[in-house]
């Protein structure tokens, strides 16, 4: 059986994930911020070298796959602190993680992006860039700016909806350009992207309310299927993902979402080259 690490696998598709492997006899070193056999905090510098050394302590150095499902929603009050989870903190896990990866002959590696990335117009592309870049300070200062200067209608809702989207492009973007390099390729190592649209999950109902009170008609973006995910159908394709028969897959963008991104954007991919 293999051994994989689940990043936030307390709750919601984390916790799905983490769900299926065990049921299927493998073996899964968790990590959350409580109710795991890892407990760190991957927003800061000090969470995410602690999580990795236990990790490594607790896999003898030899992962099968990571599942970086870990992140924050548009509702956190900081936006830097968004950030720092969803694109610092995954960044960080996974390249540390990367040689126990690779140990295995064949590691897996899936990373939990958003269609927010390429649904929500409030993308910022300085703030992408400096993220990129690896600028977590400049980027978290960008952030909140960025943050004060949005209109309070829109704050009073979903308060770091600019810097969650932004740092969902960039961890897709991230992914993208990482899973090329010889570091990872050539070391047999995949690396894949899922992009979720509105699942029923803690971090979706922090923004929007109550399942009871969600109308699927009236959802502020298109839902063509007419019904809502849940952490099971994300959960379906990590598993897929992290399987050794996807061995041909990697740099891949998988959207998630019930057709949201393709209602949204009918031509937006296969673009032809120029």
């Amino acid at each position: 059986m293999a051994v994989f690490a689940v990043t936030g696998s307390a709750s919601g598709m984390g916790a799905a994930t983490a769900a299926r492997l065990t049921g299927e006899g493998h073996t899964v070193i968790g990590v959350d911020l409580r109710d795991a056999q890892v407990i760190a905090d991957l927003g800061t510098p000090e969470g995410r070298a602690a999580a990795v050394e236990k990790i490594l302590a607790l896999s003898g150095g030899v992962l099968d796959g990571v599942a970086a499902v870990a992140g924050v929603g548009p509702n956190l009050p900081s936006a830097a602190a968004v950030m720092s989870i969803n694109y610092f903190g995954t960044v960080a896990l996974l390249e540390a993680l990367r040689p126990a990866l690779a140990a295995s002959g064949a590691g897996r590696a899936v990373v939990i992006g958003s269609n927010s990335a390429s649904t929500v117009p409030l993308v910022d592309d300085k703030l992408v860039e400096l993220a990129l870049a690896g600028d977590e300070g400049g980027a978290r200062e960008h952030a909140d700016a960025a943050q004060a200067a949005m209109p309070a209608e829109i704050t009073a809702i979903v308060p770091s909806i600019g810097a969650y989207a932004s740092s969902k492009l960039a961890i897709a973007r991230w992914a993208r350009r990482a899973a090329v390099t010889p570091e990872w390729a050539r070391q047999g190592v995949t690396l894949n992207v899922i992009a979720p649209g509105a699942i029923l999950t803690p971090l979706m109902l922090g923004s929007t309310g109550r399942e009871e009170d969600l109308n699927v008609e009236e959802f502020p973006t298109p839902m063509p299927l007419g019904i809502f995910g849940r952490p099971e159908d994300i959960a379906f394709w990590v598993h897929q993902f992290l399987k050794p028969e996807a061995r041909f897959t990697t740099g891949a963008v998988l959207y998630v979402d019930g057709g949201t991104d393709a209602a949204m954007r009918p031509d937006s991919q296969p673009t032809p080259m120029t």
